[in-house]
């Protein structure tokens, strides 16, 4: 429960008859004035034609002032919830008559729906000396009326605010009543419930009155007020189910039953069972009839409470509409007394917000050089973020995205291609094995010593095997080079933000500068890969290494294939084992009879194996050193590519950061009137808080 809903239990009497709350030394009204619950009785007021209410404004207007003040600053779009009343009923409850009542003055009416609009209805005791002022306040204008025509007034300020027909606007209207026996009151009137639409509504009728009326009462600071026709069961009232579905409890709620005089009977039982959990209690009014005047109506509902033999069984605490105006005004004060602190600290700190909001914007540059060094502040902070995201690997710049981590990301990647380039094989390596060597060797024959292994052949089947990979290598660097691309544009974007005219500018330099290094790099992988056709070589002792392990295998090999002979066919394995091939078949190999050729082509796998495996080890490793050269260079040397396109031929480019973006300059301009609204609703409370501090 918020600050705004607690009940106002304990209340004690300042010498100058103002309720104090003991706890929270809260402005009250007078203890003259009615309590606010069902279950506290006192003494009925006396009736009085006017005012409707005894001379206690003087205390209360202050706090609605300034809560009117607020509210004609729009406060509320700063966030800041006021303490409202807020009028609800199903179509045809007596919304209406209950508000003319108050207010004194006759409001639209007509079949259907006749408030279209949420009616902020400010009622104001004046003197009775002083003559009655009357206007609208709509679309940011002051219309004064005279008593007799405001109905029609209202209706012409409906139309231009929600349109002419039926359709109905959440945009508000308000009607100020400054007039001698008002109470001092201000409440918003919402347009009635209605499920069905008539002619001229929209479909969605009911939908749309649900959704202007969940949105005025659902803040805690709302009162209530539910207007019930007698006439009907209240359990079933649309207005109590959505009263109920904000105020469970009902402690802001508090009812008006209408039309007493129609449904006399069991009237006293609904109201004193209260079914539907009205927190605030029950007040029974009698409606205004034909041309009655409002003091003839309030003398006939006296009449009508005193003398009827249902009706007087009422208790006289919770009926007429001077009791009405009194909890109101009541309930009033002491929510605006309560809330007000809650208001004050609400205010500060959105206002401190938007302070240092405002301070965290940019200054608008008005001159080149002012440019040229928030231009240089850009590129610097994005050259720094640029090597801690892609050279020293730091977590700064992406503390909630690892997956942005450059050198990190980086690593996978290049795990991945490796375990990619090593495991590429098309075929299955022990499926027709040595055949192709075989091959090879046949077509590299030469007059020479037939022991010897041909380079010609070891180099062919090499080339081979690296032009199958060849586009592997281009593909994951223009992979990378994506990559990189995509975490230079966010690093300058995310520091160009605030300026509108040059992203632009610096997205594309970015681009065309990392499109160059791509296209270096590429060129640089294909040779990489040009080089493993043509030359073999290595220095690494890892080759020799190998090769010997998998070449004291060859014996027993050989042994497996030529041992034919007709005693043991019967025996002889179709597969032989290979550590680092596995089952080999070999039957294919037995039907070669040149047992040389069989050792040669063995000889030239096993030192094509052992040399594929530096090969690939080589240019992952070259890749890698590479593509890290190219960033070294792309964020300690290359950026000032960008600063020289962006400077342009005639060094004028750099103006352009003198346009501030459009954004930029409209969150500021809003930020500016925020912050001035702020401070002067501050100070309107401010006001009022000192004012509550004498009175305490």
């Amino acid at each position: 429960m918020s600050e705004c809903d607690r009940d106002v239990d304990s209340r004690s009497i300042g010498a100058d008859g103002i309720v104090i709350d003991e706890d929270h030394e809260d402005l009250q009204l007078p203890h003259k004035i009615l309590p606010t619950t069902k279950q506290e009785k006192v003494a009925a007021p006396q009736v009085q034609a006017a005012p409707i209410i005894s001379s206690y404004n003087e205390k209360i207007r202050p706090l609605l002032d300034a809560i009117d003040r607020l509210r004609l600053l729009m406060v509320m779009k700063e966030g800041i919830q006021l303490p409202t009343i807020v009028v609800v009923g199903d179509q045809s409850s007596g919304k209406s008559s209950v508000l003319e009542s108050l207010a004194g003055v006759n409001l639209p009416r007509s079949q259907g729906i006749c408030t279209r609009v949420p009616l902020i209805i400010r009622l104001q005791n004046h003197a009775s000396s002083r003559p009655s002022e009357l206007y609208l306040e709509y679309n940011g204008k002051v219309v004064p009326v005279d008593e007799p025509h405001i109905a029609a007034a209202i209706n012409l300020a409906t139309d231009e605010v929600a349109g002419h027909g039926k359709g109905i606007s959440n945009t508000p209207l308000t009607l100020v009543v400054k007039k001698y026996g008002v109470p001092d009151l201000t409440m918003v009137d919402l347009p009635g419930i209605t499920r069905v639409p008539v002619h001229g509504q929209p479909e969605n009728i009911y939908e749309q009155i649900r959704d202007i009326i969940m949105q005025y009462i659902t803040p805690k600071e709302s009162i209530i007020l539910n207007v019930l026709s007698a006439t009907v069961d209240f359990s079933t009232c649309e207005s109590i189910r959505m009263s109920q579905m904000v105020d469970k409890t009902g402690e802001r709620t508090l009812a008006v039953v209408t039309k007493a005089d129609r449904a006399p009977e069991e009237l006293l039982e609904k109201v004193t069972a209260d079914d539907v959990n009205i927190g605030l209690g029950y007040v029974c009014v009698r409606n205004r009839v034909g041309d009655e005047s409002y003091e003839e109506a309030r003398k006939e509902e006296a009449a009508l409470f005193e003398t009827h033999p249902q009706l007087s069984r009422i208790d006289k605490s919770i009926v007429g509409i001077p009791v009405l105006a009194q909890k109101l005004v009541q309930i009033q004060a002491n929510i605006i007394a309560r809330c007000l602190p809650l208001i004050v600290k609400n205010i500060s700190e959105k206002l401190n917000a938007n302070v240092a909001e405002l301070e965290k914007l940019p200054k608008a540059l008005t001159s080149v050089a002012d440019a040229m060094t928030a231009f240089m502040r850009i590129i610097g902070a994005a050259k720094e973020s640029l090597r801690s995201l892609l050279w020293r690997g730091g977590f700064d710049e992406v503390p909630d995205d690892s997956a942005k981590h450059g050198t990190a990301l980086l690593v996978k990647m290049f795990n991945q291609f490796s375990y990619k380039l090593r495991n590429c094989e098309e075929t299955d390596p022990t499926t027709d094995f040595l055949l192709e060597e075989i091959k090879v060797l046949e077509d590299a024959k030469g007059i020479e010593l037939p022991n010897f292994l041909p380079r010609e052949a070891f180099v062919r089947i090499l080339h081979r095997k690296v032009e199958k990979i060849s586009g592997m290598p281009v593909e994951f660097a223009e992979k990378i080079w994506d990559y990189i691309e995509g975490v230079v544009m966010d690093v300058l974007m995310r520091h160009s933000e605030i300026y509108y005219q040059l992203k632009v500018s610096i997205k594309r330099a970015a681009h065309n500068l990392v499109q160059t290094m791509r296209e270096q790099s590429i060129i640089r992988v294909k040779e990489i890969v040009q080089m493993e056709k043509l030359t073999a070589y290595t220095c690494n002792s890892d080759y020799t290494t190998e090769w010997s392990k998998l070449m004291n295998q060859q014996e027993n090999f050989i042994r497996n294939i030529v041992n034919n002979g007709p005693n043991h066919q019967t025996w002889l394995s179709s597969t032989v084992r290979l550590d680092g091939f596995g089952d080999i078949p070999v039957e294919h190999l037995r039907k070669q009879p040149n047992v040389l050729l069989l050792q040669q082509a063995f000889d030239l796998k096993m030192r094509i194996t052992a040399y594929w495996k530096i090969v690939m080890g080589r240019l992952v490793d070259s890749m890698a050193l590479h593509l890290q050269y190219s960033v070294h260079n792309l964020v300690n040397n290359d950026m000032v590519e960008i600063v020289n396109e962006l400077m342009g031929p005639d060094g004028h480019g750099i103006e352009k950061m003198l346009v501030e973006s459009p954004a930029i300059a409209a969150k500021r301009e809003n930020l500016k009137k925020s912050i001035n609204l702020l401070k002067e609703s501050k100070d309107v409370v401010a006001n009022i808080m000192d004012r509550i501090a004498i009175y305490n």
